[in-house]
């Protein structure tokens, strides 16, 4: 129980309302510290209209002649009561000095008098205060100003803003909620979209045909696209894998019958001369066989799309093609046939997959052998080019090709009509795909001698 829950697989409509949630959790948070602020600049702002209109009330109590001093305790009580908070006033003479006050608190210079009040901050006992101050002309003495100031703490103000907040934060958060809610269901019901895609996939039984259609949506073109680019690479496997069976069925069906043919032979022989002849021709037909499925096998492994050229490495051809000459001396020695290089002293580079050019360089060689004739010459040549290139050449100087037959040399299983038995068909064609997944191009052609010439042209390296 635990352990699935630990691999749970990962759920895109959760990762989706993950994503969402988050972010609705700032806004939120973000909101709130807004609406705060918007409420205590409009809580400010009442209080200061309330507390200018109270300075006013005060001043024109002075103006009417009704208090002339100290303020009566009615009024003191007042000014002062403030259920959550305290409320100051000071009453002062330009002349006397203070007159009445129930706080000392820092105040600004005096207003103009009969100027509108003013606002300020001031501090007392570690608070901060908000006061208006307005000053008028003293009724019994107009050579005296008094001015007037109320201030009061900021409890109130905050208070309201609070009370503000704890209104609106609810309401936001029900709304969120209810946004997060459509949005679930937004998803829900968008993700229906790949119902249709999901439909024909397990309609599917052995089709490998691509899956993006019109109805996929463009999110998921790169997923799609990626599944129809494995599909195509199936498909190319499953075709090189047929065509392996057909060929293989097609080029041994011959060789097992002669095996056949000539094991009963061998059976129903009464003489060792004819088992003798028979079991000559078998160790030929094996060898042909054994022949026949090496070059089927390096024929696939030529044309298989699994091999990438970004996994091409540098590889020393003045170093390879000389190795791989100097093993067939012997064999060439056996047929007759002399057998040479000529090359560069120095390295010459190319990128690619050094077994891959070993075997395309064996199958020039096994052709030139296999075909020159007894005295005649192979001679591998190896050749850097202006541009950068490799150019390899293998001529000999055997009875050639004509040319009807040069136009299909490298086509699987062909070979010329007047070429010797005991070849398959194969060796150019696999000369042909080594070379095309190096980038590399091949030409044939007659040698001035008149034996046959085959070249293969590399490209340059790329630049990074």
């Amino acid at each position: 129980m635990h352990e699935s829950r630990a691999h749970r697989r990962p759920s895109l409509r959760r990762r989706l309302l993950l994503l969402l949630l988050l972010p609705m959790l700032l806004l939120l948070l973000i909101d709130a510290v807004v609406t705060y602020g918007v409420a205590l600049n409009y809580s400010n702002e009442v209080h200061d209209a309330d507390l200018a209109d109270d300075v006013r009330t005060l001043a024109q109590m002075f103006r009417s002649g009704k208090v002339s001093g100290d303020l009566p305790a009615e009024a003191r009580f007042l000014i002062e009561y403030d259920p959550d908070s305290h409320n100051y006033y000071s009453v002062r003479s330009s002349r006397r000095g203070l007159l009445s006050g129930n706080g000392t608190f820092p105040e600004p210079p005096a207003p103009a008098p009969d100027a509108a009040p003013e606002l300020f901050y001031s501090r007392l006992s570690g608070r901060t205060l908000r006061a208006a101050s307005l000053s008028l002309r003293a009724p019994d003495d107009p050579g005296d100003v008094l001015t007037v100031t109320i201030a009061e703490t900021l409890h109130d103000r905050q208070q309201r803003a609070r009370e503000i907040l704890l209104l609106a934060v609810p309401m936001q958060t029900i709304l969120i909620l209810g946004a997060l809610s459509l949005m679930w269901l937004g998803i829900n019901r968008g993700l229906r979209i790949l119902q249709p895609l999901t439909d024909r996939l397990a309609a599917r039984e052995h089709e490998l045909e691509p899956i993006t259609g019109e109805d996929v949506p463009v999110e998921i073109l790169p997923l799609t696209r990626t599944i129809d680019g494995l599909f195509e690479r199936l498909r190319a496997m499953l075709s090189l894998q047929e065509r392996f069976i057909a060929d293989a069925a097609h080029q041994l069906r011959t060789p097992l019958a002669g095996l056949r043919l000539h094991v009963d032979r061998a059976r129903a022989a009464h003489d060792a001369a004819t088992v003798h002849d028979a079991l000559d021709h078998i160790d030929q037909l094996t060898q042909r066989t054994a022949r026949t499925s090496t070059q089927l096998l390096a024929l696939t492994r030529a044309q298989s799309p699994w091999t990438e050229r970004s996994s091409h490495v540098p590889v020393d051809l003045a170093r390879q093609i000389p190795q791989a000459v100097g093993q067939r001396v012997p064999e060439a020695i056996r047929a007759h046939i002399d057998l040479g290089y000529h090359g560069p002293a120095g390295p010459v580079w190319v990128l690619g997959d050094a077994p891959a050019l070993q075997e395309l360089l064996d199958n020039l060689i096994d052709n030139a052998l296999r075909y020159a004739g007894r005295g005649a010459r192979a001679t591998v040549t190896l050749l850097p080019l202006p541009d950068g290139g490799v150019l390899l050449q293998v001529e000999d100087t055997g009875p050639g090709v004509s040319a009807e037959a040069l136009e299909r040399l490298g086509e699987r299983f062909f070979r010329a009509p007047d070429a010797p038995a005991g070849g398959t068909g194969l060796g150019l064609a696999i000369v042909q795909q080594i070379a095309h997944r190096h980038g590399a191009q091949v030409a044939f052609g007659n040698a001035p001698e008149g034996g046959l010439r085959i070249s293969v042209q590399f490209p340059a390296p790329a630049k990074s």
